[in-house]
């Protein structure tokens, strides 16, 4: 039984240290973030949520007239600051609801980085953005998570033994 445990001790170290070098090496380009959807103050919510929808994203970004960031507008904003304020998409403008200035990442953060970012200021979304603060992807915590997938595939990948995937070729809404 010991000799059991020293393998898989051995083996669970191996693991950490795969993730933590991975984690303090490896930049946030790496998580091959999406192209942000780009809008300006004046466009309307509903406009924001069609591009969200269409594109099957959880953010916009808001631009000014030198396409430099300004805001974000992401689908925790439709619920608290649209739906929930009783608000109505078709007539609210973006800079009315959008979250003005938000933190944003560089190409070259390191992944260790965004991670802190997403766990200590409860974001789900941050605007990736070139040395002229202009948006030229979206990091998601989804991103994060198929990397962790990439990295640990059999920890990941395994189901225990009589599991099956639910409707393995549908995405569900979550």
């Amino acid at each position: 039984m010991a000799e059991f445990l020293d393998e898989y001790s051995e083996s669970l170290e191996r693991e950490f240290r795969k993730l933590e070098e991975a984690l303090l090496s490896e930049t946030v380009s790496l998580l091959a973030p999406s192209v942000p959807i780009k809008l300006t103050v004046e466009a309307t919510v509903e406009e924001a949520i069609g591009q969200m929808l269409a594109n099957r994203r959880a953010a916009v970004v808001i631009v000014n007239e030198e396409g430099r960031l300004i805001g974000i507008f992401t689908e925790r904003d439709v619920l608290t600051r649209v739906v929930g304020a009783s608000r109505d998409p078709r007539t609210t403008k973006l800079g009315e609801v959008m979250t003005p200035d938000p933190e944003a990442l560089a190409p070259n953060d390191r992944i260790c980085y965004a991670i802190n970012r997403m766990n200590n200021a409860g974001y789900r979304t941050v605007p990736l953005v070139d040395a002229e603060h202009r948006p030229i992807g979206v990091v998601t915590v989804k991103d994060v998570v198929k990397w962790l997938a990439e990295i640990f595939p059999e920890a990941v990948l395994n189901l225990r033994p009589g599991d099956r995937i639910k409707r393995p070729t549908e995405v569900d809404g979550g």
